[in-house]
Formats: structure tokens, C-alpha cells, sequence
């Protein structure tokens, strides 16, 4: 309950680092089953955002400077709506933007054990279509990316945290978000490169694969780092050569599994899944990028039948680094000195700690940053129409491996 009494709401929601709006099931006319009897892997049901039932929540006009005016947006007066086109499976939300209070709870290290009550913009999508009907996000999704509208940009440059996160992927398909953390000293790191010209997004250079120790040719290209991506992806020629000797060195015989997308899969052995070739990505900084769970691993009555390589090909020269690629890691999306940083890490070995708030500013506050504090060097105005304008590819891509769809969640409040 907050201090007037009213209510939190508890969101358990999808993290993706490829997009950047925090959006919600709210008020709904299309949205995913909210009951948790719909997914084996939730105890208790999800819940719907009601701007109305909160004290807090505050209505985004179309004047506001998140909100790009058009055709859907005449009225300066309007409320701000907002349409996001993910990549997969023509997969959308939409609805209206608002501002409300975020409650984020500190690090274990942090002795006051208050909590931060930070004012964002979230989307309240009342309507939802494609792999987000089928429960990818059944709750809403938390984008991570580099836009104004991110719930990270908005913490940063109001000051409560250092402009950086972490997550973390364990091995049961556990996690942690750490905001405002830069990862460890000692850390591996890699500088994340501009699109276009510009720091749009999450990508890094890719000098080449390597499968053991045989480093293949002309495999240089470049990668997004996305956690809302649950398998990882690589352009169409440098998939051929990586599977090809994938499959050349695994000590398996080849099949094929009904209802899964790869190309390579293979039968277990009475002894389970062999020994793995390892898969390595040699950064462009001559850093070492091991691969730890390239693979899918199928389960039948009597335990593992299969495995499959968990890469698919794409269009285009740009890769992706999905969930199954950080398995095992702390990555670190240092936006401050626009690097990726990555240790090895169990989750459960992480304190909370994040760096001190930079500007002291812990106080509550019901109003948005100021322009002034929105305005950065290297970053840019986003319109909510456009706010997932990096091509998202979500758990939607593996609809048959929703194992995966509550690999990393946030528990989000809501006054």
C-alpha cells in the first residue's frame, strides 16, 4: 500500500534491450489470458493496469515532447497514443501513453532498504497482437533500449542511478537487473558501434567465429545485443559456415524434431548430450566471447532426446545475441562510455550493488525529468510510434520453447 492508501501493482514483466517502451496490459481490449491456470510456469495471476485506480498516474498529452504529433495525433490536448511493430510474427502493441510512479527496490548493500519512486512514461497497451496474444509477454515488457523514452534513460538523467545496467542469465533460467551497475573490474568489455552514424542501439563487432579452435574465414560482421531476442541469430552466409562446422565436429548423428525451427539438430546418446564443440565469437577488440548453451536441449518421458544448435539464419549483415548466448554471464550495458562488459557469473554471486546515486537525489518526485535533463549528447528524441523501432525479435520466434518465456523477469510496482 502506499502512504494514501492506495494499492501497488505488481507487473512481472519481459526485459528486452532491442526496444525502448515500458508497456503494460491496460484497460484491455485485445490482450494475452492475465490467469496464471494459462501458464505452467506462474503460481499466481498477472495483473491489468488501470490509469484510473492509481493516485499517482498522470495522462501524456499530445504536446508532450515524447509524443511525436501526426495524423493519429491532431489535438495538442489529446492523450499521446503509441503502436509498436515488432519483428516477429507481426506481433504489435498499442495504446496510449502515460506517466506513473515506478517503485524499484535498492541493492542488498544499501542499509536504508527504501525503495526508489521514480517517475516514468509506460505504454498502456490495451491492445496487443501476434506473439503477444499467444502469452510471449502475457504482462507487458520493459524496454531497455537507448531512447528517450526508456525507463533507463529516464532514471539516469533524473540522476537516481549511474547511466548503465546489468542482467544477468543464470543456467535454471533465473536472472537479475541490476540498474545503474557497471559490472566488475576485470570484466571483459567490447565498445558497442553506431548505426547509421549515430548510437541507435546495442551492437558490437565480430572479428570471427570460432568452433574449437578452428577459426573460420571471413566471418566478420556485427551483432545486437538483445535480451528480448530468446535464441541468438547470425546472417545467412556466416550461419552456413558456423553449422556446417558445428555439425562436422559434433559426435552425434543428425535428425529432426516436429515443432522446433533449427536446421541442425541431433539424437542423444544413451548417455544424454555429448561433449559439445565449444563456439566462440572473437570481438573486434581481440576479446573472447565463449559461447556457453549453443544449443537447445529436447526432453522426452525418458529424458533427453535431442539437442539442436539454438542459431538461426537472418536476412542482412547483422546478427543477434540472444538469451542463450548470455547464459552464465553478467552483462553489462554500460551506456556512460557506450561499451559491453561481460563476466562470468552465477547470478546468485551478485550483491545488488550499483554505483552511488551521482546526483544524491533519492527524493520523490511526481513530475518528469526537464527537457533539459532528457537532452544528452548521442541520444534522440523518440516518438512512441517509433519507440521499437529496432527489429525485435521476441521469445514470438520460438513459440513451441516457451521454457524460455519467464527466463528473466522484473518485478515491476506501480503506486
Amino acid at each position: 500500500m502506499t502512504s494514501d492508501g492506495t494499492p501497488k501493482v505488481s507487473f512481472l514483466v519481459a526485459l528486452d534491450a532491442g526496444s525502448d517502451l515500458f508497456w503494460v496490459p491496460c484497460d484491455c481490449v485485445q490482450c494475452a489470458p492475465l490467469s496464471s491456470s494459462y501458464y505452467s510456469s506462474l503460481d499466481k495471476d498477472l495483473n491489468e493496469y488501470n490509469p484510473s485506480g492509481s493516485s499517482t498516474s498522470k495522462t501524456i498529452s499530445c504536446s508532450h515532447q515524447l509524443c511525436e504529433l501526426g495524423t493519429n495525433c491532431p489535438n495538442p490536448r489529446q492523450q499521446c497514443p503509441y503502436t509498436i511493430n515488432y519483428y516477429s510474427d507481426d506481433t504489435s502493441t498499442s495504446g496510449f501513453l502515460v506517466e506513473d510512479i515506478l517503485h524499484l527496490l535498492p541493492g542488498h548493500s544499501d542499509v536504508s532498504n527504501k525503495s526508489v519512486k521514480a517517475p516514468v512514461v509506460i505504454g498502456c497497451g490495451s491492445k496487443q497482437t501476434g506473439g503477444y496474444l499467444s502469452g510471449v509477454a502475457p504482462d507487458g515488457l520493459l524496454g531497455l533500449g537507448l531512447g528517450e523514452i526508456s525507463v533507463a534513460s529516464f532514471l539516469a538523467k533524473a540522476g537516481y542511478i549511474r547511466n548503465s545496467f546489468s542482467l544477468c542469465f543464470n543456467e535454471d533460467d533465473s536472472g537479475r537487473l541490476l540498474f545503474g551497475d557497471q559490472g566488475i573490474a576485470g570484466q571483459q568489455t567490447t565498445p558497442f558501434l553506431p548505426l547509421h552514424g549515430k548510437n541507435l542501439t546495442y551492437i558490437v563487432g565480430v572479428d570471427a567465429c570460432c568452433i574449437e579452435s578452428l577459426c573460420l574465414d571471413n566471418t566478420d560482421f556485427q551483432m545486437l545485443v538483445d535480451s528480448g531476442s530468446s535464441f541468438s541469430y547470425l546472417p545467412a552466409q556466416i550461419f552456413e559456415k558456423v553449422a556446417n562446422e558445428f555439425d562436422r565436429q559434433v559426435n552425434a548423428s543428425k535428425s529432426s524434431f516436429e515443432g522446433y525451427p533449427w536446421q541442425y539438430c541431433y539424437k542423444s546418446s544413451s548417455n544424454g548430450v555429448p561433449k559439445l564443440p565449444s563456439f566462440t565469437l572473437k570481438f573486434a577488440t581481440s576479446k573472447s566471447f565463449v559461447v556457453k548453451n549453443p544449443v537447445f536441449v529436447i526432453y522426452g518421458t525418458q529424458g533427453a532426446v535431442g539437442f539442436c544448435f539454438a542459431v538461426q539464419p537472418m536476412d542482412g549483415d547483422i546478427g543477434t545475441i540472444g538469451q542463450n548466448f548470455m547464459t552464465g554471464y553478467q552483462i553489462v550495458y554500460d551506456r556512460e562510455n557506450f561499451k559491453m562488459g561481460w563476466s562470468q557469473s552465477n547470478c546468485k554471486d551478485l550483491d545488488g550493488r550499483a554505483p552511488p546515486n551521482p546526483s544524491g537525489n533519492n527524493s520523490s518526485s511526481n513530475s518528469l525529468p526537464t527537457t533539459e535533463q532528457q537532452s544528452a549528447p548521442n541520444s534522440r528524441a523518440v516518438a512512441p510510434a517509433v519507440a521499437g523501432r529496432t527489429p525485435s525479435k521476441s521469445s514470438a520466434t520460438c513459440l513451441s520453447c516457451l521454457a524460455k518465456l519467464f527466463s528473466l523477469m522484473l518485478i515491476a510496482h506501480f503506486s
